[in-house]
């Protein structure tokens, strides 16, 4: 389907008359109404706001917007006391936010309720094995050094349900607050240390 000339023109007519782009398009005929929006936007017809006329809205409407007026009662104006601002809340003085100032009663870091085990003194009493004498009985907390060649594994038994001996599982596993208690206390000494 081409626009020919006397098609664009009855377009004009009916778009004009104020018909849809459908009934325009059920008009002329093997077009769609997508076909018949987009030749009006391209001929730059003027668009259905602007095609109405406003004089016959502001006819119909004027007179309704008059009653609901006058069918609007009058509400009584109801005083009411005003209160002061300084009667009712006194304004909170502004404090500028200080960062705590941290201070240690410890100089050093507090006791553990369990002594901490001298892993010299259980290292040196180690049974030595090698990773191929290791079991799921024996400690397997490694001691040495693996570049120098002076490596081994604890080897005494196990604690339950451990891979430690119970020595090397209270080195390994110490209780929360011990450890909480000691980097307090580290924190402590470093902002002080900042202060001083």
């Amino acid at each position: 389907m081409s626009w020919t000339d006397e098609r664009v023109e009855t377009l004009k007519t009916l778009w004009g008359e104020g018909q849809s782009a459908s009934q325009i398009a059920k008009v002329l005929g093997g077009v769609t109404r997508n076909a018949v929006i987009g030749k009006v936007h391209r001929l730059g017809l003027a668009s259905r706001a602007a095609a109405k006329p406003d004089a016959t809205k502001s006819d119909t409407q004027a007179p309704a917007k008059a009653e609901t007026a006058t069918k609007k009662p009058k509400l009584k104006a109801v005083e009411k006391p005003v209160k002061s601002v300084e009667a009712t809340e006194k304004p909170k003085p502004v404090t500028a936010h200080k960062p705590p100032v941290v201070t240690s009663t410890f100089p050093h870091p507090p006791a553990p309720s369990e002594p901490l085990v001298d892993l010299a003194e259980v290292d040196a009493a180690a049974k030595k094995l090698s990773l191929l004498e290791l079991n799921e009985r024996t400690c397997k907390w490694p001691i040495g050094d693996p570049s120098k060649g002076e490596f081994y594994f604890c080897g005494h038994p196990v604690a339950a349900g451990k891979p430690y001996c119970s020595s090397h599982v209270a080195a390994a596993y110490q209780p929360m607050s011990s450890r909480r208690d000691r980097d307090r206390s580290r924190m402590n000494r470093q902002a002080i240390g900042r202060s001083a």
